[in-house]
């Protein structure tokens, strides 16, 4: 069996929208009442591109083609603002990448001007920016502290050299502890760090220390990542997928996640460990996921307004990410729709389903029942067959993944995906030219 078919961070996935007609922001913008939403502004810019990586960035841009982009974010915010509800209040604002350091110190505060100025954030709004080893420096840190982040994740995937040269990623292992460290001194209130397991001829011994040394700084948050060599991506053209091995991955995965729950982090998903304060256990309280709103700016992110899904068309390449790039800095009117997808009630409790069970506490099957008016299990009949499979485990409120389940998210996520979705994600890497495992299996019908 392979365990790592696909990361369902959000359903449906970006290549099951297709173009849309006749559909207009503005009567979607009630989705937006209220408190509690999201704001994310995508900057597509890196230094360079990482040998795995498959987002909508593109590396190469100077500074006049960063500033081009910042300057249409005020024409943006502006015809968004004038949609919004009054009541909107966003409660927190994340900026994507891309590396969004990559911009320089007089580029993050007009960008930083901008959104604050035209977009309603919540006086306890928390802030969000990702970052690279390589663009993380201490002039940095402290101006973002200044500009009120709250949390700043980066991505090292590996304290070994031999690694990160593996992976094409751009910095080595001392300028990763020096960044590290940065970010200690500047005491955000949330620092997370990610890493990658599954490479060819990384071991137990080398991730551990890997992990180790991050563990060292504190950080509150650490993400595991499994490798993935998607369609189009340098890894694949140089011919190193055929390297990947799921029981590697998956034994590597179980060393890591084993280390850090030794040494005081608790797993809230596959991905996610969180740092404990003290001897306190944290609790994972419930929180409804998928009803509450997500605005992008930029080019590139997704907005999530009810049943409307839409964002920039899914690319990969440098060419197409700068054309699409070319029209975000033409366009003139940034409220009809051209790109989306709108959901069915099938595939809003899917959603719902798929963004509980990967989480802890798992799905709360009173809230669902408020939610649907139906028995989650009796619409899903797949997570009794889980259960018997000991991957979830039921108890009279709730439906959570066992330890052996959360390691198989990436498997049974993609059971969840609807025959419908899955169709079109398969015309979508057949235009592509991409003959993928990811959706093999067929999904649990409703």
């Amino acid at each position: 069996m392979n365990r790592y078919i696909q990361y369902m961070y959000s359903y449906p996935h970006k290549t099951a929208y297709r173009a849309m007609q006749n559909v207009n922001l503005k009567n979607y913008m009630t989705n937006l009442e209220g408190e509690g939403h999201s704001l994310y502004l995508h900057l597509p810019f890196c230094e360079s591109k990482c040998g795995y990586c498959n987002l909508f960035s593109v590396a190469g841009c100077g500074k006049s083609q960063m500033d081009a982009y910042l300057d249409v974010l005020p024409r943006q915010i502006g015809q968004y603002r004038e949609i919004l509800p009054e009541s909107t209040v966003f409660g927190d604002f994340t900026i994507g990448g891309g590396t969004p350091l990559l911009l320089d110190p007089g580029q993050l505060v007009r960008m930083f001007r901008m959104v604050r100025n035209g977009m309603p954030l919540g006086a306890e709004c928390q802030i969000v920016i990702e970052t690279a080893p390589k663009q993380t420096d201490r002039e940095k840190a402290r101006l973002l502290k200044e500009l009120g982040v709250t949390r700043v994740s980066m991505g090292i995937q590996s304290f070994a050299d031999e690694e990160l040269a593996w992976l094409g990623r751009y910095h080595d292992s001392c300028r990763a502890q020096e960044a590290a460290d940065c970010l200690k001194e500047a005491a955000f209130d949330c620092v997370n760090f990610d890493f990658i397991y599954g490479l060819p001829g990384q071991t137990g011994e080398s991730l551990v220390d890997s992990l180790g040394r991050a563990v060292s700084f504190s950080p509150d948050e650490i993400f595991l990542y499994p490798l993935y060599i998607k369609h189009g991506v340098r890894l694949e053209r140089d011919g190193k997928d055929a390297m990947l091995d799921s029981d590697h991955t998956y034994t590597l995965y179980g060393r890591g996640a084993a280390y850090l729950k030794e040494h005081g982090y608790e797993q809230m998903s596959m991905r996610r460990f969180v740092k404990k304060k003290g001897s306190d256990s944290i609790k994972a309280e419930f929180r409804e996921c998928g009803f509450t709103g997500a605005l992008a700016l930029g080019c590139g992110g997704r907005s999530y307004l009810g049943r409307l899904h839409t964002c920039t068309p899914y690319r990969t390449t440098r060419q197409d990410v700068l054309q699409e790039m070319e029209a975000y800095l033409e366009r003139e009117d940034f409220c009809p729709v051209s790109h989306g997808i709108l959901l069915s009630d099938e595939e809003v409790r899917r959603r719902y389903v798929i963004k509980h069970l990967l989480i802890h506490p798992g799905i709360s099957k009173g809230a669902y029942a408020d939610s649907f008016g139906t028995v989650v299990t009796e619409d899903f009949p797949i997570l009794r067959t889980w259960t018997e499979c000991g991957w979830v485990i039921e108890d009279s409120t709730f439906l959570s993944l066992s330890e052996e389940g959360m390691g198989l998210s990436d498997y049974i996520g993609p059971q969840l995906i609807s025959e419908n979705i899955r169709e079109k994600m398969l015309e979508w890497e057949r235009v592509n030219g991409q003959e993928n495992h990811l959706l093999q299996g067929k999904p649990e019908k409703l």
